[in-house]
């Protein structure tokens, strides 16, 4: 873990363009844990947009109001959310069909705004462990500055 959180800190201080940056993050966070999907997210005050994803498709909504989705659940909720069974959520907004678990972790800014999303899918159920949610929650804290305003 601590090799993939010093990269993605040299990543978020890189200076190569954001949409680059956000990029090389995603496909680093997924392949670290053999998730299914990663996906970053910015935050404005009426939706939330993706930046970045792995894989050669877009998600099914790369962008949607800030109120829907567990995206949105997370931003109205300023803290983030996993459900280990979303076929039981009805707040999921379907991504891809094969997915069946989904952690949202938060990024906030200095004056305490969600400014950003990381949005992890898998195709198993209860799929996230208490390590996975130990690493996510490092991951926002050390990719803030993608969403900070010298990005």
């Amino acid at each position: 873990m601590k090799d993939t959180l010093q990269s993605l800190r040299r990543i978020a201080s890189s200076p190569h363009e954001r949409s680059d940056k956000a990029r090389e993050a995603a496909a680093m966070i997924r392949s670290a844990r053999d998730f299914h999907w990663v996906g970053l997210y910015d935050v404005t005050a009426t939706e939330i947009v993706a930046i970045a994803w792995t894989g050669a498709n877009a998600p099914a909504f790369p962008r949607f109001p800030v109120n829907k989705g567990l995206n949105g659940a997370a931003v109205r909720a300023r803290g983030n959310v996993i459900v280990q069974d979303v076929t039981k959520d009805s707040r999921y907004l379907t991504t891809f069909g094969s997915t069946r678990a989904e952690a949202i972790f938060v990024i906030i800014s200095p004056g305490k705004n969600v400014i950003g999303t990381i949005d992890v899918e898998s195709d198993r159920m209860n799929a996230f462990t208490a390590d996975d949610e130990k690493f996510l929650n490092c991951c926002a804290e050390v990719l803030t500055p993608l969403w900070l305003p010298a990005n």
